[in-house]
């Protein structure tokens, strides 16, 4: 029997729904829109799509949506200058830097410039730390929209094994950190992982962020797996993205499975959006201390 499909898109939809009425009712007590400022430095083309997304999504729910889109060339230093003022507007209530930056940037340095109670993302140092110690400020929005996910199935995480494929500091590292805090048995494989497929078998639920084209397929996985494809790869000669597994094997193998699209995608930019009111919220509430 073919998997269960984990409709990141179906579930984004009904949260944003009710975002949309909470920011509605933010509005009308504090009399402001919050807003989201996004940096963009250079031209790659997936950050441009992925960073009109975002705009989009956050207008319609009603958000103040911002983008600084900067030059290739831009220097390091005055990318953290233009971050440092977002730090200090009071009218900025999320800043997100978008991935990639140019070769010449250090993403460490930028992204430890933005203030924690700004860091809508959760990728800055303060917030993984924050992570693994148990204490989240911000959840980075991939691995948080995989856990709503799995929640909204009733998918338990607690005593399962959770390998995860991948350990970026933006979606394998932080989820694995997540797992880990919902008493899950977590492994994180690497691309100096041996006999990678000895780890994935062993895997209840699989998390994959490898940015590998289907590179999971199904003689890697377990009968029963749950898998987690947060992968989205342009192929030559294909219409639309792929993911990091191989959806057509595996479905028949797993138990459920998230698609490409339509699966976590959907899920990352609504917590980016739920990541945003809540830092309004929170600095509201700083104000009133």
């Amino acid at each position: 029997m073919a998997a269960t499909i984990l409709d990141g898109r179906s579930l984004a939809l009904q949260l944003r729904e009710k975002l949309k009425r909470e920011i509605s009712d933010f509005v009308n007590q504090h009399g402001f829109r919050p807003k989201l400022v996004t940096v963009l430095v250079g031209d790659d083309p997936p950050s441009i799509v992925y960073v009109n997304i975002k705009r989009k999504v956050a207008e319609e729910l009603g958000f103040i949506a911002e983008v600084h889109h900067l030059p290739a060339n831009l220097s390091e230093k005055e990318v953290i200058a233009l971050i440092e003022g977002l730090n200090s507007d009071p009218s900025v209530n999320g800043i997100l830097v978008q991935h990639p930056m140019p070769p010449h940037i250090n993403e460490d340095r930028v992204m430890a410039t933005i203030a924690p109670e700004k860091d809508v993302d959760g990728l800055t140092p303060f917030s993984l730390g924050a992570l693994a110690a148990r204490t989240p400020n911000f959840v980075p929005c991939t691995p948080l929209g995989a856990l709503k996910l799995l929640q909204h199935y009733n998918i338990e995480l607690q005593g399962k094994e959770v390998v995860v494929v991948g350990c970026s500091r933006i979606n394998g590292l932080p989820a694995a950190l997540l797992f880990l805090q919902h008493n899950a048995t977590v492994s994180i494989c690497h691309i100096y992982t041996q006999d990678l497929a000895s780890h994935t078998r062993r895997a209840d639920i699989l998390y994959v962020a490898a940015g590998n084209p289907e590179f999971i397929t199904a003689d890697m996985v377990k009968e029963g797996v749950i898998v987690i494809d947060t992968g989205s790869n342009r192929v030559p000669n294909r219409k639309g993205d792929v993911g990091d597994v191989h959806f057509e094997s595996v479905k028949e193998v797993a138990s459920y499975i998230t698609p490409v699209p339509g699966g976590i995608g959907p899920m990352t930019v609504t917590m980016l959006m739920f990541n945003t009111l809540e830092a309004a919220r929170r600095q509201i509430e700083g104000r009133h201390r």
